[in-house]
């Protein structure tokens, strides 16, 4: 038998207040209510550990928590108490707070393989101010990003390469340039295609789904090195949650600048751009060189963040936080393939990634990934109050949790069975299917 919906009167309310007021409904695509089913996307009243509530009393188990910010839970104790710590000391000054160096300090000893760093709020900022260190560095203005990662900036360089190019110049777009992940030949074909004219090689130094083939990553220190290029890893996934400094404390190879944020403030807004002295010191006051204006913001270094951040990593050390993790995505990843093996649809419902940073795909019929699956799947769970817009879990989930996720796992995966069986999920969706983030039209 279906499990019965969650009703959400309040929810659906809502919806339609956060569209009359602010574009897209929300202040991340990736948090829109057409990434859910038709009325069947709750809006949030709060959250702890690894469960959050909706505004009409329903109580979810999250993953993907805050897009894989909030790794510990939500209301982590020794990360609240650093914040109130700080509540009646004050937040933002006219010169730098002490806790600017101690932050700075710690994160540095956390990521050994950087020799400065510089604080802001979201990884876009930081990601755009590594490029333009890297064009300033080596008077080059192409910027070769990684083709298979789907997410950089939101700053004109990356989105206008993406559907949703509405009001990007194609001279801005035109600088960026792809490259195929693992696959040394086809960059460097495209370094020697442009010849002394990219700046920089930005990517994620572990994808998604899969590990990083043997040798690529030294081979793309080693390209970058014959072309001239600055080698940017962008960490804000991997940070924290492949080891506390990140893939390139992982697997061994030291970019020229990294960016972290996401897990370094457990969901408080900080980000952070580190990297070699000499390209760092570009947006400094010590140099002889033409100056970079680099990441001057009125609340990067806002206090209550910073120290949200030294709690996360302090934790993250003392607690082995990362092998929890993957201690807890290696059980789930377990039970949700055993589900989808005993039902009869281990073929179309596949979990993929690092133990820690797990997602799912929803295959048809025909083994192609599916929008209109994915609605089914996502209604189902929702109706067993799983919340799971991907597996990515949080230290804070317990076995208990896991158990229940995968008995909810199992029942959707009867209904996904009926599906396959009739060819049409129609039937099952409820509405409209869920849509790509990233598309054209509305």
């Amino acid at each position: 038998m279906d499990t019965e919906e969650f009703p959400l009167p309040r929810s659906r309310q809502a919806n339609e207040r956060l569209h009359a007021l602010i574009p897209g409904g929300a202040h991340t695509y990736a948090k829109g209510d057409d990434q859910y089913p038709e009325n069947l996307a709750p809006v949030i009243s709060h959250g702890r550990g690894a469960h959050v509530w909706d505004i009409d009393g329903n109580r979810y188990i999250e993953y993907g928590s805050g897009l894989r910010s909030v790794s510990l839970g939500h209301a982590h104790p020794r990360v609240t108490e650093a914040v109130r710590r700080e509540l009646d000391r004050g937040s933002n000054f006219v010169r730098p707070s002490f806790m600017e160096v101690e932050a700075a300090e710690r994160f540095l000893a956390t990521v050994p393989t950087a020799e400065m760093v510089k604080f802001a709020k979201n990884g876009s900022d930081a990601t755009t101010a590594a490029v333009r260190l890297a064009r300033a560095a080596t008077g080059r203005s192409r910027v070769a990003i990684c083709a298979d990662h789907p997410f950089f900036s939101v700053d004109d360089w990356f989105i206008g390469t993406t559907p949703m190019s509405a009001g990007i110049p194609a001279a801005t777009t035109d600088l960026t340039v792809v490259f195929p992940y693992g696959d040394l030949a086809a960059t460097e074909e495209l370094l020697n295609r442009h010849q002394n004219e990219v700046a920089c090689l930005i990517l994620e130094p572990a994808a998604a789904h899969t590990e990083p083939p043997p040798g690529y990553l030294t081979g793309l220190r080693e390209l970058a090195d014959r072309h001239g290029c600055v080698l940017i890893f962008d960490e804000m996934i991997t940070g924290f949650r492949w080891s506390e400094a990140g893939a390139q404390g992982l697997y061994g190879v030291v970019p020229d600048l990294s960016t972290f944020g996401k897990a370094l403030g457990n969901g408080f807004a900080v980000s952070a751009l580190a990297g070699r002295r000499d390209l760092m010191e570009r947006g400094g006051l010590r140099h002889s060189g033409d100056r970079v204006f680099l990441l001057s913001t009125t609340h990067g270094a806002e206090t209550h963040s910073l120290a949200a951040a030294m709690a996360v990593q302090t934790t993250y050390v003392e607690e082995g936080i990362t092998a929890r993790l993957h201690a807890l995505g290696e059980r789930l990843a377990a039970g949700v393939r055993d589900a989808a093996a005993s039902t009869g649809v281990g073929d179309h419902v596949v979990v993929r990634g690092r133990a820690s940073n797990l997602v799912f795909a929803t295959l048809d019929e025909n083994g192609q990934p599916s929008q209109q699956y994915r609605t089914l799947f996502l209604r189902r769970l929702l109706a067993g109050g799983v919340l799971a817009p991907s597996f990515v879990v949080s230290s804070a989930l317990s076995d208990a949790d896991i158990d229940h996720t995968v008995d909810v796992v199992a029942q959707a995966c009867v209904v996904y069975r009926k599906a396959l069986d009739a060819a049409d999920p129609t039937p099952w969706l409820g509405g409209r299917p869920v849509k790509p983030v990233f598309r054209r039209r509305a």
